[in-house]
């Protein structure tokens, strides 16, 4: 037996007798971790980032479009409605001259402008379905503006509230404009309310800021057709200042009311604009009824001031 034996035997046989043994209360040694493991780290706690949006343009909101149809209006749901059918017609060389498809170049085709010579002549109902109508193509986008920043009529008629808009981006400098998008359940229909109202708006909307920002947007949305319903033309200035801007405008009068010395004095206001589109608002359909629903339309457009008659209907 070797020593150790011995030591052992010797130990267990004081342990019978009774004898205590120094360091047998001791807690056993913890087992030694096995060769190569890693003990587990104790995980640290994560801060929580506030989700915010990218872009403007990711904040969705729902339009009636139950209502909308109801009051008249172009939707997606009743592409087949004689008004849907006027509009395709209206919007033919709007579209054209905006994807440079039309008779000849124009500069910023894709910002079309839309006013009247005075208030009630239907041009806020003009915006909003030429924008419906468009946003229906298969290969073309549309923002609708509400430029109308005195009167603003767009976020109304859609049933939707009102929020920041083009007049806070011009005043705000830390405000981005796709901050302030809204995508609308229109797949391809984009909005721009009119935001906080300025009382020097009209300055605003003359100022290099807004021609920094409509030059931004025109080449930003070079994809897109950028709508603008805009103030009538003889009641503010603001409107004469943002057709400047535009590559097409739309001046909608209604028929049996605007006055012709009006509609001469709207048209001088904007001669430098290259494309000027003329649209009859409820015209009464003719006796064979070839246009009806309370809506009917007549255009004609130009290059500068040389003016050539385009296609109409009553």
């Amino acid at each position: 037996m070797s020593l150790i034996e011995q030591a052992a035997s010797r130990l267990e046989q004081l342990r019978q007798a009774g004898v205590e043994i120094p360091g047998d209360d001791q807690a056993p040694p913890t087992q030694p971790a096995e060769a190569g493991a890693v003990p587990a780290a104790v995980p640290a706690a994560q801060p929580v980032r506030p989700a915010t949006p990218a872009d403007g343009r990711a904040r969705t909101v729902a339009i009636d479009l139950d209502m909308l149809g109801r009051n008249g209006f172009i939707t997606p749901k009743s592409p087949r409605a004689q008004i849907a059918d006027e509009f395709r017609v209206i919007k033919r060389p709007l579209i054209a001259n905006a994807m440079g498809k039309g008779a000849a170049p124009v500069a910023n085709g894709n910002l079309i402008m839309i006013t009247s010579a005075v208030p009630g002549e239907g041009k806020t109902f003009t915006a909003v379905n030429l924008a419906m109508s468009i946003a229906m193509e298969l290969d073309t986008t549309v923002m609708l503006v509400d430029a109308d920043v005195a009167n603003p009529s767009v976020f109304r008629v859609l049933g939707l509230p009102p929020g920041p808009g083009l007049m806070d981006v011009l005043v705000k400098d830390s405000l981005d404009l796709g901050d302030t998008l809204l995508r609308s359940n229109v797949e391809k229909l984009t909005l721009l309310s009119a935001g906080t109202q300025h009382p020097r708006a009209t300055e605003l909307l003359a100022s290099d800021a807004m021609a920094r920002l409509i030059e931004d947007m025109a080449k930003r949305y070079d994809d897109r057709i950028i709508i603008f319903d805009s103030p009538p033309l003889l009641v503010t200035t603001e409107a004469r200042a943002l057709a400047s801007h535009m590559g097409q405008i739309v001046m909608v009068t209604r028929a049996e009311r605007t006055l012709h010395g009006q509609v001469t004095q709207a048209l001088a206001t904007i001669e430098n604009c290259p494309v000027k589109l003329m649209l009859l608002n409820q015209a009464r359909p003719d006796p064979l009824g070839s246009y009806g629903y309370g809506y009917g339309y007549g255009y004609g457009y130009g290059y500068g001031q040389d003016q050539r008659p385009g296609a109409g209907g009553a």
